[in-house]
């Protein structure tokens, strides 16, 4: 008996050391077993009858731990995974996002150059610089934490810099509102006054059966109306612009004027007046050559008075839309073209595409345009009242250095009340004799040296 148990025990221990030699790792109740060190013999057989299945037991013990670890490693690889798609998915939305944001910026940019809006496309420019922004964050997020949010320190020079055009953009608003604010000061009334000359002809039509001099000195304060607030337009667009005020006064005025606020806006009204009134004597300012005023000069007149009466209650938008190629349409586009130099459009504007436009025979929808085109139906309807009276009046002008005549004149800057002895400095509109009957020359005067 002592012999096969001594056998047992040797058997014993050489499938154990072949057990941990496979398996490194012991079970932890076996390590926390209180058993003593020394086993009798029938508990030695006892072990050795179960050492068998002990072993498979163990071995299946550390299979399913090795399974459920190996399955938490997959459970978390594809929480992450699951988390990084999702993130992907989330930045692909906000990418869209921006891009249909940047085509709307764009395609507002595109609408606010036809017709011309310098505000619209400031602020378009503004829209396609932010998400052009916007996209260069979310390209730089991606490759940073493949869609992962950014930090703040990464989104917030973005954030700095869209505060930054908001503020411009504020600053803008600003400036425009002072400039409009200032032009309602300049053109003596502003957008009351202008809707206030518009009422004016309708009214004048109800009670205008023939021609006459009340008539003509009506048309003609509406004309003086009219090239002041547009004076008043095209100096604020100077400043706008940047140009050097003083030398285009020179310009105008052929010498050194004081430059104040008035007298640059009298220059400006001078040069404009100047070129709306060149071919006044002519019945078509020569844009056409008929002779109807010499061949049939009754029939002639009448049908001059006919055209301003049904040309009393229209806007000049809705007259061009229904006259495009009338003598009106021709008219306008021919003195917006003398007026508007190429150089001074390209400044206001950025671009000339209001006089491509105008030289392809269309009519702008702009507000500019707007305001040019109640001046020249001012002068156009002026023109057709002179062409319809007996007889037709005279137009003069105040040449630069003659002396004041309050008879002809009326002094408008310079000398205050046009002192005796005053010079002429330059005309800023001209005047007409009637018969017996005087519209005076408003002109800007300088003391005699």
């Amino acid at each position: 008996m002592a012999v096969k148990a001594t056998t047992n025990f040797a058997d014993l221990i050489h499938k154990v050391t072949a057990s941990c030699l496979i398996h490194p790792l012991t079970r932890p109740h076996l390590h926390e077993t209180n058993e003593p060190e020394s086993l009798s013999d029938s508990e030695n057989l006892e072990f050795h009858d179960d050492s068998d299945s002990d072993l498979e037991e163990e071995e299946q013990t550390y299979r399913e731990l090795g399974h459920k670890k190996l399955g938490q490693n997959h459970e978390e690889e594809n929480s992450k995974l699951l988390q990084r798609v999702k993130n992907v998915e989330t930045l692909l939305s906000e990418v869209f996002g921006a891009v249909g944001a940047l085509k709307l910026a764009y395609v507002s940019m595109q609408a606010a150059h036809s017709p011309w809006d310098p505000q619209g496309v400031r602020n378009a420019d503004v829209g396609v610089v932010v998400e052009l922004r916007r996209l260069a964050a979310l390209r730089e997020r991606f490759r940073r934490g493949g869609g992962a949010p950014q930090p703040p320190a990464v989104v917030a020079p973005y954030e700095a810099v869209v505060e930054d055009f908001k503020r411009e953009v504020r600053e803008r608003e600003a400036e425009v509102a002072e400039l409009k604010e200032r032009l309602r000061h300049l053109g003596g009334g502003g957008g009351d006054r202008m809707k206030k000359m518009k009422r004016m002809p309708s009214a004048r039509g109800e009670v205008a059966a023939a021609p006459s001099f009340e008539l003509f000195e009506s048309c003609m304060n509406q004309v003086k109306h009219s090239s002041k607030s547009f004076a008043a337009l095209l100096l604020s667009l100077m400043r706008a612009a940047h140009w050097d005020i003083a030398a285009a006064v020179r310009s105008i005025t052929g010498g050194a004027t004081t430059l104040s606020t008035a007298s640059a806006r009298l220059a400006v009204e001078s040069y404009v007046c100047c070129k709306m009134f060149q071919g006044f004597e002519n019945e078509s300012f020569y844009i056409s050559g008929m002779l109807s005023c010499l061949l049939e000069p009754e029939k002639h007149r009448q049908d001059c008075f006919a055209q301003f009466k049904a040309m009393l209650s229209l806007d000049p938008p809705e007259l061009l839309s229904l006259l495009s190629e009338s003598l009106f349409g021709k008219f306008s586009a021919k003195k917006y073209m003398k007026i508007v130099h190429p150089k001074m459009e390209e400044a206001f504007f950025g671009g000339l595409e209001q006089r491509r436009m105008v030289a392809s025979g269309k009519h702008p929808k702009t507000e500019f345009y707007s305001e040019f085109l109640v001046l020249a139906k001012a002068v156009w309807m002026l023109h057709r009242l002179a062409f319809a009276m007996e007889p037709l009046p005279s137009q003069f002008r105040a040449s630069r250095g003659a002396e004041f005549h309050p008879e002809f004149m009326e002094s408008v800057g310079g000398i205050p009340g046009g002192v005796s002895g005053g010079l002429v400095s330059f005309s800023v509109t001209p005047g007409f004799k009637i018969g017996g009957f005087v519209i005076k020359a408003r002109v800007c005067l300088v003391s005699r040296k």
